[in-house]
């Protein structure tokens, strides 16, 4: 992170002093000297360009975590020209209401990754207490406990656990925590429908992508 301090030039000025002759009084500078200026442009320079790479190496470590060790039900990539911009499906949880469902997310990072979590939401439709109308999901390592020690595989499996561990007492969706709590047939009868919406719309982008193919 550059500080205000840092970008801060006036410390290179030079002050004035009356010395009683006027002439010969110090000029006062309102720019540093070139030779500082280009020194601390190359400084920045370096700053920047660390703090990209650092993101996007990180992101690079993460793809290929994901693909030497898949954790089970998740998968994730990179689009082919932003490492910034991921894929990545949830398949649901065997044994609940979001079995077999197949769900898409979009993951978009910062170059302040892993300092800063990303942006996740689900693009394809969720019924969920913690998810909200635009596919935003409320978890807690997405937000006020985040850590960098979290990568991809981490939050792509703490969102597939909070598919079936929902937390109703901090609702993105109003209704679904109220049937969660109070109906809860009526609420896995929601989650099944959007499950196989979820087919559909995954076997009409596979479809879309063949035709595109040939």
């Amino acid at each position: 992170m550059i500080s205000s301090d840092m970008l801060d030039l006036s410390c290179f000025r030079r002050t004035t002093r009356s010395s009683g002759e006027g002439n010969n009084a110090t000029a006062f500078q309102e720019s540093p000297p070139k030779e500082l200026l280009k020194i601390f442009s190359v400084q920045l320079r370096k700053v920047c360009q660390s703090m990209s790479t650092t993101a996007r190496r990180r992101l690079l470590r993460d793809f290929k975590k994901l693909q030497a060790d898949p954790p089970s039900g998740v998968s994730g990539a990179p689009t082919d020209d932003n490492i910034l911009l991921w894929h990545a499906v949830i398949f649901g949880p065997a044994d609940t209401p979001f079995e077999d469902g197949t769900f898409k997310l979009v993951l978009e990072f910062t170059e302040e990754y892993p300092n800063k979590a990303p942006t996740v939401r689900f693009v394809s439709k969720m019924f969920h207490p913690n998810v909200y109308a635009d596919g935003g999901i409320c978890l807690d390592i997405l937000q006020n406990r985040w850590s960098p020690t979290y990568d991809v595989a981490a939050i792509l499996t703490s969102i597939q656990s909070l598919l079936d561990e929902p937390n109703p007492n901090s609702p993105a969706n109003s209704l679904a925590s109220q049937l969660y709590q109070d109906n809860r047939r009526e609420y896995e009868k929601r989650v099944v429908a959007i499950v196989e919406q979820s087919w559909v719309a995954f076997g009409d982008e596979k479809d879309e992508k063949d035709k595109k193919k040939k």
